[in-house]
């Protein structure tokens, strides 16, 4: 899986590894270093060991690299396909960029191919002309720190209006919805694109006061899990866009931590679920009366 998110920052981190491995030895704490700055918190766990235990065999014992020039990551046919299927993703278009074709490969896997379930089946338009437009233009605002007016239809039908700066796309997995969160509005500044009738870029002056920008309720969980059936990959996998931080217990447990977003709390109760009997929530104990609350309302609906 070297087209992934993860693994591709593991390439990339073993590769700047070995450029320095190949100018001098690597000293005590310099290849952590390396791998804290172009990784994850939780890199170290897997990276280092793997490479200071020859399990790796990529860095001799004095420190220097087991290959004699600067390592080049050049793509492989495997990472050819893989593109060439994300390339069939409605969502690409809504970057408004083209993907090379790659017509020496095959996609790795095409939309029919994949099954999804425990999703709200009523995603976000990703073909249509006008979501499309309206996609690129809050992107453009994005960079360019541009204010905006939107005007969009609230949950009971009504119209809404907001004036705010955006900040970021935010996309929900359960729904299959991007939304945009913004400062600035008094009225809140979270809008879900589905909804959003107009949107133009807001030319007057925009002032932003501090009492006016939102702020996250940023919450945390604990968990351990038991890393079976690949356990431990699969949760840093599954959470990869979350801030987390993870520690070894013993041989084959792990304490993991994830910070999230107050508004995603029930989404992270069914991701959590989703592992099965290799994780268990150990705090806070809010959230622990949350798993049990969704446990028995799903056997009460078997019964």
């Amino acid at each position: 899986m070297i087209f992934s998110e993860l693994y591709s920052a593991y390439y990339n981190t073993v590769a700047n590894v070995l450029k320095a491995a190949v100018d001098h030895p690597l000293q005590k704490g310099e290849l952590r270093s390396i791998i804290e700055k172009n990784a994850f918190g939780e890199s170290v766990l897997n990276i280092e060991p793997a490479l200071v235990e020859g399990r790796w065999p990529l860095i001799r014992p004095d420190g220097r690299a087991a290959i004699g020039h600067t390592p080049t990551l050049p793509l492989t046919n495997l990472q050819k396909s893989w593109l060439k299927a994300i390339r069939l993703d409605p969502r690409i278009r809504l970057f408004g960029e083209e993907l090379p074709d790659y017509p020496d490969v095959q996609p790795l896997f095409r939309p029919e191919d994949i099954l999804v379930f425990d999703r709200y089946a009523d995603g976000d338009p990703y073909e249509e002309e006008a979501y499309i437009r309206t996609f690129r233009l809050i992107l453009y605002a994005i960079r360019n720190r541009c204010p905006l007016s939107v005007s969009a239809v609230n949950r009971k039908g009504g119209r809404m209006f907001r004036r705010l700066m955006p900040d970021y796309l935010e996309y929900s997995e359960k729904d299959d919805k991007f939304r945009l969160i913004g400062s600035g509005c008094r009225y809140g500044g979270t809008v879900n694109l589905g909804r959003i009738e107009t949107c133009e870029l807001y030319t007057k002056p925009f002032e932003i006061r501090s009492e006016e920008q939102p702020q996250p309720e940023i919450r945390k969980v604990v968990f351990e899990l038991i890393d079976r059936r690949n356990a431990l990959e699969r949760v840093l996998l599954h959470f990869a866009h979350f801030e987390k931080q993870a520690e070894k217990l013993e041989d084959d447990r792990y304490r993991v931590a994830i910070f999230y977003d107050r508004d995603d709390e029930t989404e992270m109760v069914i991701r959590i679920l989703s592992f099965g009997p290799m994780v268990r929530v150990v705090s806070p104990q809010r959230f622990v009366e949350l798993i049990k609350e969704r446990l028995i309302g799903q056997k009460s609906c078997g019964q």
